[in-house]
């Protein structure tokens, strides 16, 4: 099982009234995690003008984030398919686990869908996981 590691720090301004980490970062960080994996895989501007769109997410806040503390977001792929990528981010505090995301994106061209070129789908392909238990969950 490949997986991807990201790694980023809480920064002051992202600490919200009640001394946490404030809902919107969680979201800012899962995002740069999904930029991390676009650009391992050889998507993004710098490689082949293509993207990744999140078109639907589910996020778990599971325990407080303090300030300056040091996030490790584990990104794996769930799915691939012809313009469809699904994949989850879990996000660690010391081993801990804090939150988590679970996205569909879709690959896109020049503002359109389009599919994945082979390379990147193969690329993709190569960190997949099986599903954890708690992803394709509705709220309840």
């Amino acid at each position: 099982m490949a997986e991807l590691s990201y790694r980023d720090r809480v920064r002051p301004e992202w600490i919200d009234y009640n001394g946490h980490l404030s809902e919107p970062y969680y979201v800012l960080v899962f995002g740069d995690a999904t930029t991390h994996l676009m650009h391992t895989v050889g998507l993004g501007p710098e490689h082949s003008g293509s993207s990744l769109y999140t078109v639907e997410a589910h996020i778990r806040y599971l325990r407080e984030v303090g300030p300056d503390t040091e996030l490790d977001v584990t990104t794996r792929v769930l799915d691939v398919g012809g313009k469809k990528v699904r994949l989850c981010h879990e996000m660690r505090v010391g081993g801990d686990l804090v939150a988590t995301e679970e996205i569909l994106a879709i690959h896109v061209t020049e503002s359109r869908a389009s599919p994945l070129p082979a390379d990147v789908a193969e690329r993709l392909r190569g960190y997949l996981n099986p599903v954890p238990d708690y992803a394709g969950r509705a709220i309840a």
